[in-house]
């Protein structure tokens, strides 16, 4: 290959032409995989497996959807692994300590309890004092001779159920309300918003008392009691996003070819908001289970003989300082449930952020 070019021959005189000759090997061309080089930090992935790997990358997230697993698998089998009844009274057998098979001969959870008296401490043994050798009580028993372990995964899986149906129905009507509300605008988002202020402002405890005056106390009344007022925040959530996502581009795209509102709410707008959504949903449960443990607490939740882990602590409380052991199983998995809940959804918020993705 060959390329004629005018260089100077002196400063003084005229222009000379010169020849350059190019090689074969001047030149590469570099378009073999083996010699390109891809930058992997910034190759295209898939938008839920990047999530995936970010969710996974932080422990705590991890440790927490963990233990709510496994709770959750005790709510659902572990009122079946004894031969008790979350309702049945054994008065023979009432305020017996832990005794477990095994750890009994080691000296731990072999039914002993120590009792403060007006002499000073000493030790009983229901078990041994009435001849029942046979008889194990995971959690111990109480004062109406009821299995606490059973009755601890029964009320887990009626608090899980009440949060769960509650925080799904809120989220469904609280995205659907913020949606229309956030797309339409002008005077349909300021009248709908001004009914929103005003649900939000009344208060919990009063819709619950009243609604006991008409409806019979259980599940589903504390359910539509919740789904009363817990939809705002997820309402607030999805007006939000959808303020911020309805002038984009693909939103103008959609509405120029003809596309109807409710096609582009739910169809283009509802996808760009999951993440929120979800990690929304997450942070409502924890919020549900422990309004039903208050409201179970003060007497207003779910009747006797069912039981949930508010009515649980309440039955303990009164025994609390002669049997402290009656009440730590309720607390510790009702505070294990909202700690877990929390850093799930620190987990996914991080997850799903794009703000916050490490280059």
């Amino acid at each position: 290959m060959k390329k004629k070019k005018l260089v100077p021959a002196a400063a003084e005189g005229p222009a000379q032409e010169a020849e350059y000759v190019f090689q074969p090997d001047d030149f590469e061309l570099r378009g073999n995989a083996e010699k390109t080089l891809i930058d992997m930090n910034f190759a295209s992935q898939n938008f839920w497996k990047e999530v995936r790997q970010r969710f996974f990358s932080n422990k705590g997230a991890v440790v927490a959807l963990v233990l709510i697993v496994l709770i959750g698998l005790l709510a659902a089998f572990g009122p079946n692994m004894t031969n008790y009844s979350y309702k049945q009274q054994t008065l023979s057998q009432k305020n017996f300590a832990p005794r477990i098979p095994g750890l009994e001969n080691l000296g731990i959870f072999d039914g002993d309890e120590s009792l403060k008296t007006t002499t000073g401490h000493r030790i009983v043994n229901g078990y041994q004092k009435g001849g029942f050798d046979d008889v194990y009580y995971w959690f111990g028993s109480d004062t109406l001779g009821r299995d606490i372990w059973t009755r601890v995964w029964e009320g887990t899986r009626v608090s899980l159920g009440i949060a769960l149906a509650a925080a799904i129905i809120d989220m469904i009507i609280g995205m659907s309300y913020g949606l229309i509300s956030g797309y339409y605008g002008g005077r349909t988002d300021s009248v709908m918003q001004r009914i929103a202020e005003i649900v939000n402002g009344i208060p919990r405890l009063v819709i619950v008392t009243l609604l006991m005056l008409i409806m019979p106390r259980g599940f589903w009344t504390i359910v539509f009691a919740l789904m009363i007022t817990e939809w705002i925040g997820m309402e607030r959530i999805a007006r939000a996003e959808v303020l911020k996502l309805k002038e984009q581009e693909f939103v103008l795209a959609s509405r120029t070819l003809g596309a109807r509102p409710m096609f582009i709410i739910f169809k283009e707008i509802l996808p760009n908001t999951i993440g929120q959504i979800i990690t929304q949903l997450m942070f409502s449960i924890p919020t549900a289970i422990f309004t039903e443990a208050f409201l179970s607490f003060v007497g207003l939740g779910i009747p006797v003989p069912m039981c949930s882990l508010g009515s649980l602590i309440s039955d303990a409380f009164n025994s609390f300082t002669t049997h402290p052991y009656q009440i730590l199983p309720p607390i510790i998995v009702l505070a294990t449930l909202m700690l877990c809940f929390n850093m799930l959804a620190d987990g996914l918020r991080e997850a799903f952020d794009p703000k916050l993705k490490e280059m």
